[in-house]
């Protein structure tokens, strides 16, 4: 898939000034360009406590990105979607005993993959539909998988690729979710916020250093009124740097 350039800043400046021209030259003595007002005075960033001893580990470990070889799964013809996501889950399970053991805080998860072979009640089948697309950027298709984590209410989001004929996991994040998105190459996770009328949005980005989906962005949004019909009074923000995680439920993509 090509991917459009943006134009560059003198392209742009170049494009501004000759629209305006044309706007100016096209009224004549009718009129002109009119003063819009005074600028606002820029104002720089004001550092604080200069003098503040800087830390030198983070407050809390967070997981900015994980990788991990998926053993027992093969992958005929190194195509991804030939591979079974029932089998997927199953593994993870059997890889990961202090999460989905009987003392596990997943132990319930076990139960219910049952009932997604042949024969069993698909309705209480945890596992979400695969879905398939390159967020690499090597021209080959990653599976991402969704599915619940029981007895909570989170959701597992994990994102897999194919390397040297075996399959990896590059991103995998547990969370209570409202929704996961696919865009471009990015995948973002929506996340309920403790305050009515704001979410949580965390995006996961390729690195092709780590070799991973890395954790790239964090917002806390404005979603719309509270039940009262009170608009939520803080204000949105966002921030670039490790805030609380928030992994998949069902995505949207092909």
């Amino acid at each position: 898939m090509s991917v459009r350039r943006p134009a560059s800043r003198a392209a742009r400046a170049a494009a501004v000034v000759a629209l305006l021209s044309v706007a100016v030259a096209g009224c004549g003595d009718r009129g002109g360009l009119e003063n819009a007002g005074t600028t606002p005075t820029a104002v720089s960033p004001a550092r604080l406590w200069p003098d503040l001893r800087p830390a030198s580990s983070p407050a809390y470990p967070y997981a900015v990105a994980t990788r991990e070889t998926v053993k027992g799964i093969t992958v005929p013809g190194d195509d991804i979607r030939k591979v079974d996501p029932v089998d997927v889950v199953r593994a993870e399970i059997a890889a990961h005993p202090d999460d989905y053991g009987s003392k596990g805080a997943y132990h319930a998860t076990v139960d219910r993959v049952r009932e997604c072979e042949p024969g069993g009640v698909r309705a209480r089948c945890p596992l979400l539909r695969a879905y398939h697309r390159d967020l690499t950027g090597d021209g080959r298709d990653e599976m991402t998988l969704g599915f619940r984590l029981y007895p909570t209410n989170q959701t597992a989001v994990r994102v897999y690729t194919v390397e040297k004929h075996r399959l990896v996991q590059v991103l995998a994040d547990n969370d209570a979710i409202i929704g996961v998105e696919l865009a471009g190459r990015a995948l973002i996770e929506r996340s309920p916020a403790g305050i009515a009328g704001y979410e949580y949005r965390t995006t996961w980005t390729w690195d092709p250093d780590r070799r991973a989906m890395v954790f790239s962005r964090d917002e806390f949004l404005r979603t719309g009124r509270a039940p009262d019909g009170r608009l939520p009074s803080p204000s949105a923000s966002a921030s670039a740097a490790p805030g609380p995680a928030s992994p998949g439920a069902s995505a949207s993509g092909s």
